[in-house]
């Protein structure tokens, strides 16, 4: 597959390690981490956070498959505050990319463009031009090639990223994509609805212990 040399995203990827995942779970949400995205109610009992990859075939499909049920049915309802943590796994550069790609559009886009990159993302992969099947995206989104070049070429932001991510592998234990913490219980994997389904309402119906 193929990314721009221009866009210079691989740098410091090479040095992420994971690791190794806990034997108990919390019994608290987590706490809040630089570079959260949210969706949902401040308010609502329950905080879901998703660590997923752009690059995650497994995740593509959560997102496409079962995340528009579940945002009808507990995001929008106010039953859950979703929190969207970005990871990163091979191919890592297409992951980031879409990151940067993605925080450039702008907060009250982004989960516009992470879904639009995982229904996406089968096709470009199949077409091996990772730099143009993103790009496409991004001027879909407004952004001109000039500019689409600039945010991947933004050495900051991708230190950011991968800041992120080295935070989550040590706090957090994450290896797996996607991993879903339900008030802090740790589910690996593309979970069915009716799994987390569960998990939430035991959690709302729970005393919140102290992080």
């Amino acid at each position: 597959m193929i990314l721009d040399r221009r866009a210079l995203i691989a740098t410091g990827l090479s040095g992420l390690v994971l690791g190794a995942a806990p034997t108990i779970a919390r019994a608290a949400p987590l706490p809040a981490a630089e570079g959260d995205m949210v969706l949902g109610s401040p308010k609502a009992k329950v905080q879901v956070v998703e660590y997923a990859s752009l690059s995650c075939t497994h995740c593509a499909h959560w997102n496409n498959e079962v995340f528009p049920a579940f945002k009808t049915r507990f995001i929008d309802t106010g039953k859950v505050r979703y929190v969207f943590r970005e990871f990163l796994t091979e191919p890592y550069p297409f992951a980031a990319a879409g990151y940067l790609l993605a925080r450039r559009v702008g907060p009250a886009k982004y989960f516009e463009v992470i879904d639009t990159v995982f229904h996406q993302q089968a096709a470009i992969f199949q077409s091996e031009d990772l730099w143009g099947g993103l790009l496409k995206i991004g001027k879909g989104f407004g952004l001109t090639e000039a500019q689409f070049t600039t945010a991947l070429q933004d050495k900051a932001a991708l230190d950011a990223v991968n800041a992120r991510v080295a935070k989550a592998a040590e706090r957090d234990k994450v290896e797996v994509t996607p991993t879903f913490f339900v008030n802090g219980q740790r589910f690996e994997g593309g979970q069915p609805i009716e799994a987390l389904a569960a998990a939430i309402d035991k959690a709302a119906g729970a005393k919140t212990a102290k992080a």
